[in-house]
């Protein structure tokens, strides 16, 4: 059995600064993440709109039973403001909207389908 001396047990259990900024510049994506997607909605509207090609308001709301149509309407500015999703206005009467994801909001997808099934997998796992 080898001896380890007090000093090289406190350098491996000590962080370096590095390490700590390097940690602080992660948790600082992640929250940027986080607050795009976070929250009771959010990633249910991203989710919705993936399903479809383009939703209405109303279809989009139907498909999301308890958000209330100011919520939805907030949310769905603060996606289009991030480039997640688009909003088409149409020249009709009464005038038509429609919602999709953006290219930029399709990036969105692993992050989606890792939630999907690690929620079925959790589904299962506490059914047992």
């Amino acid at each position: 059995m080898s001896t380890v001396k007090k000093g090289e047990i406190e350098k491996r259990n000590t962080v370096s600064e590095e390490d700590i900024k390097r940690c602080a510049n992660h948790l600082l994506a992640v929250n940027d993440a986080l607050e795009l997607i976070g929250g009771k909605w959010r990633l249910h509207i991203v989710m919705a709109l993936m399903c479809g090609k383009k939703m209405r308001f109303k279809q989009l709301q139907r498909s999301l039973p308890g958000i209330s149509g100011k919520v939805l309407a907030q949310i769905l500015k603060e996606l289009e403001v991030n480039d997640i999703i688009e909003r088409s206005i149409y020249d009709t009467y009464p005038i038509t909207v429609e919602y999709s994801i953006k290219p930029y909001g399709q990036s969105l997808r692993k992050i989606v389908d890792a939630i999907l099934e690690w929620g079925m997998d959790h589904r299962r796992h506490i059914m047992k």
